[in-house]
């Protein structure tokens, strides 16, 4: 019984000061909120012949998301993103309570940023104000194809940098993240629009009023998330500390120069 109290997560629920619940949730629903108002935004044009490029928007995806993720990491983890909470329930790195909750505010919190965009944007531009659609082309099913690898490549990312036994990995984890997502956009805005983000385009429906093709959004990246997520806890992870004997044989090049350096000084006192 204390280990299904200690999955839900009944006491963070309850929590004050500091650990209240209230603040991870305003976190997330604050990251939400700007990635629709500024990522879509990069997709309206206000006039009525031209057109959005590709890489504008790509990158106003990666760079708003690797902002906001740098701002809110500390408090809520940075998920901004429904499919990073369930990825994160299922490996037992989020409790199931929290994880809910979280997955509602990211949702009120696209819903919140849409309707900022909406009430910006005059009434007769703007279009579909950034939400995703399947091309024409595809079928729902490739699209959903499409959708799962970018929800892979996506927690693959996150559970790499954010590994917490890794020391090999330098520089920003959000804007790796950031630049994983500006990778993702580059190459399925035409496929997709390039969600990753269940969230994101619940809230682009909810103001736009097209919801087709829905469970694309949803079952694709969170599917995909869930298998990377997997894969890398079980086996690709990096062993802990206490589990790397002083005999480790493992190639890493830090431990190679080391080895070298120390050789060349023994041999220089020896000299």
């Amino acid at each position: 019984m204390s280990w299904i109290k200690e999955r839900l997560g009944w006491s963070e629920v309850v929590a004050k000061g500091r650990r209240a619940i209230w603040r991870p949730l305003l976190a997330e629903f604050i990251g939400n909120m700007f990635l629709n108002l500024l990522g879509c935004a990069s997709v309206v044009v206000l006039n009525e012949t031209g057109s959005s490029s590709n890489l504008l928007i790509s990158l106003t995806f990666g760079l708003v998301l690797a902002s906001v993720v740098q701002v809110v990491c500390h408090v809520s983890g940075g998920h901004i993103n429904p499919a990073v909470t369930i990825a994160m329930m299922v490996t037992s790195n989020i409790t199931i309570i929290k994880g809910v909750l979280y997955i509602v505010v990211q949702c009120l919190g696209s819903v919140v940023g849409s309707a900022i965009l909406r009430a910006l944007t005059p009434v007769n531009l703007g279009g579909n104000l950034g939400m995703t659609t399947v091309h024409h082309m595809l079928d729902p099913l490739q699209g959903f194809g499409m959708e799962f690898f970018l929800g892979f490549l996506l927690l693959f990312v996150i559970f790499a940098v954010c590994d917490p036994h890794r020391d090999d990995v330098k520089g920003s984890a959000p804007l790796a993240i950031g630049l994983a997502v500006a990778a993702c956009h580059f190459s399925a805005i035409n496929y997709t629009g390039s969600s990753i983000n269940p969230a994101r385009t619940f809230g682009s429906a909810v103001v736009s009023g097209i919801w087709d093709n829905q469970w694309v959004y949803w079952l694709g990246p969170i599917l995909g998330g869930i298998a990377a997520a997997l894969i890398y806890k079980h086996c690709l992870a990096a062993p802990a500390p206490t589990s790397r004997s002083q005999g480790d044989t493992d190639y890493s090049p830090v431990r190679v120069e080391e080895k070298e350096m120390k050789s060349l000084t023994k041999d220089d006192n020896a000299a």
